[in-house]
């Protein structure tokens, strides 16, 4: 195996150093819930009764006198979301496999799991970011029991798996591994898609038209197919070696499938003190995993949300990483896949050419990853570059792909699409922020034009259709931030830039809220930090400043005096764009007061003991 890249080693020891008292004082806590919470232990007679009352006798048998073995399952499922529907059979193949192997599975508990596609600019999204912290606290509801072994999570997209992983971390001493559910059947071509969304921008397609589009995009059950926060999520949870190795992108309805979700289950099962490899997961999420996951980030293309995501996750480890990390790493990891947006292809074609086990040899070989991890199939993360298959009806790994099977999808290391992974931490005296290029033309990465300052992405919107944007123009679209409303992603405005882009406008989007993992051609910085309701420069923009994104030289920047800037009063905080809508909203008053920046996960919990204070909100707001 090729020495580890010293880069990637400095990197490493620059988290490790960082993290030295909070990764200690959280494997301290988990060591001790080792030896105190063994499952049952404490429980009286009247609380075991309670937890297995429901259980079919022989279950209730085998836990009783057996002491058996229980599997925890904690499940996203619901039959909305097409990701998740898959899911509803999932509980009964668990149990069986738990049965299998002598030991007994429950559903623990289930989360929340809301899509942002269907949210996206309306209400309801002002909820998404922080549904994940909720996620997080229902799955440590869900494992409050004490009475297992171990656990499973079902969970795909956006928020869920983050939450998911930030909650199984607070249960550091079980052992769990992520069970994917697939993605559906390619159907309509994801550039198609987009071409369809910006004809209907500009008024040249109808309703219509856009419906039949849409729908033949997202036609079956399984995860959307472009390459999002969504598949970012499998394939992260599979080069940090919580998956079982090539899960991520097998389609729901194969046998295959069903295969790999038994042996998940006997795989926990035997991760667990009283199996054969105990394997908590407080010990396979470690600074090396979480360095494995940025690489593995950005050598795909992956989600910018994994830049608040992952910096979350990680805290819930006791790890701390920051946004210097990922700069840092994008510099010397090549990109090696071409899947929708930064490509034509959908992640059944990325996984059809060779997948991610592809990607991981080739990240190995060129001592990009660390190899030596500990994982739920085992130690060392070699074991990801096989891949599963399953014929008369037993299950197997085999050697991947060693060359691609679609040079335009994945690219070897030695020849890949791009030398830098995409990703560039921008900053200047407009703040912190981040920029996916590698989606972005060369000629579009340079941006230097007048701006166009908005409160809400409703009143951009409403300009471009009045025809007020039909320029060169930075848009400033700000109080969007965790503090403000919740960091709603932006998505809906892709079409409307991008059509200015394609006239021959000069265009870039600046804000302080989120976009998607689907973060397309226009050059959009954002999560830039500190957010305006929190004084951050982009509350002084005015309509007409001068702004200059550099994607190529990683800054951003307002164009005059720098004194003149800090002399302006900050704009107001606008009346809350959806304040006559309820859908929950208030319920999450206590998120926005306590919120984090996104460069320090955008959450309102604890998740390491040297947490940053929230930073302070402006007294103009009224939450």
């Amino acid at each position: 195996m090729p020495a580890i890249h010293p880069e990637v080693l400095a990197v490493t020891e620059r988290i490790v150093a960082r993290s030295r008292d909070s990764r200690a004082a959280y494997l301290a806590r988990c060591k001790r819930a080792q030896a105190e919470l063994a499952p049952s232990q404490g429980l009286s007679c009247a609380n075991l009764a309670h937890g297995y009352a429901a259980l079919p006798a022989q279950d209730k048998l085998k836990l009783r006198v057996e002491h058996a073995r229980n599997l925890g399952i904690v499940t996203a499922y619901n039959d909305m979301l097409s990701a998740h529907q898959p899911y509803e059979r999932y509980p009964a193949l668990i149990r069986e496999a738990a049965r299998a192997v002598g030991a007994v599975a429950q559903v623990a508990g289930g989360v929340p799991a809301m899509c942002d596609g269907i949210t996206q600019g309306n209400p309801g999204m002002e909820l998404s970011l922080f549904s994940r912290d909720a996620i997080a606290m229902a799955t440590a509801v869900a494992l409050s029991h004490n009475t297992f072994d171990a656990a499973v999570m079902l969970g795909v997209c956006d928020k869920i798996v983050p939450g998911l992983v930030m909650g199984a971390l607070q249960f550091g001493h079980l052992p769990v591994v992520f069970v994917p559910a697939g993605p559906m059947a390619s159907g309509l071509p994801n550039k198609e898609k987009a071409r369809v969304r910006q004809l209907y921008a500009t008024g040249q397609v109808g309703r219509d038209a856009l419906l039949e589009a849409e729908c033949q995009a997202y036609h079956g059950a399984g995860t959307c197919t472009f390459y999002g926060t969504a598949n970012s999520n499998q394939m992260l949870m599979e080069i940090m070696g919580l998956h079982l190795p090539g899960a991520a992108f097998v389609h729901p309805d194969s046998g295959l499938r069903d295969a790999l979700t038994v042996a998940a289950a006997q795989r926990a099962l035997a991760l667990s003190a009283r199996g054969d490899h105990y394997l908590p997961i407080a010990h396979v999420v470690d600074e090396r995993a979480v360095v494995n996951g940025i690489v593995g980030l950005l050598a795909t293309g992956g989600s910018t949300n994994h830049t608040i995501h992952l910096v979350a996750m990680a805290r819930a480890a006791g790890i701390v990483i920051d946004w210097d990390d990922f700069d840092r790493l994008s510099r010397i990891t090549p990109l090696l896949a071409r899947v929708y947006p930064n490509g034509a292809a959908d992640v059944n074609h990325f996984h059809a050419a060779g997948g991610v086990a592809f990607v991981i040899a080739q990240l190995l070989d060129v001592g990009l990853l660390h190899e030596d991890v500990r994982t739920v199939a085992g130690r060392g993360l070699a074991r990801y570059t096989r891949e599963p298959v399953f014929s008369d009806g037993a299950l197997r790994w085999r050697e991947g792909a060693s060359t691609s099977g679609d040079p335009a999808v994945l690219a070897p290391a030695a020849q890949p699409f791009a030398a830098e992974g995409g990703l560039r931490l921008m900053s200047g005296n407009l703040g912190r922020g981040v920029i996916k290029v590698s989606a972005v033309a060369p000629e579009h990465r340079v941006v230097e034009a007048p701006a166009r300052v908005f409160d809400s992405q409703q009143a951009l919107q409403q300009a471009f259709e009045r025809g007020e944007l039909d320029r060169d123009v930075v848009a400033v679209v700000r109080f969007q931030g965790p503090m403000a409303n919740g960091m709603p992603e932006l998505h809906r405005l892709t079409p409307a830039l991008g059509a200015l882009q394609d006239a021959g406008h000069r265009v870039a989007l600046v804000t302080d809220g989120r976009m998607s993992g689907a973060s397309g051609k226009v050059p959009a910085v954002i999560h830039v930090g500190p957010e305006a309701l929190a004084g951050g420069p982009l509350a002084r923009v005015r309509d007409g400043d001068r702004i200059r994104v550099d994607a190529v030289a990683g800054t951003l920047t307002w164009m005059g005096d720098v004194a003149e800037l800090a002399a302006r009063p900050p704009a107001s905080a606008p009346r809350d764009t959806f304040a006559d809508f309820s859908v929950g909203r208030g319920l999450f008053g206590l998120f926005r007061r306590n919120a984090r920046g996104a460069e320090l996960g955008g959450s309102a919990l604890d998740l390491s003991e040297l947490d940053a204070p929230a930073e302070p909100a402006a007294p103009s707001r009224a939450l």
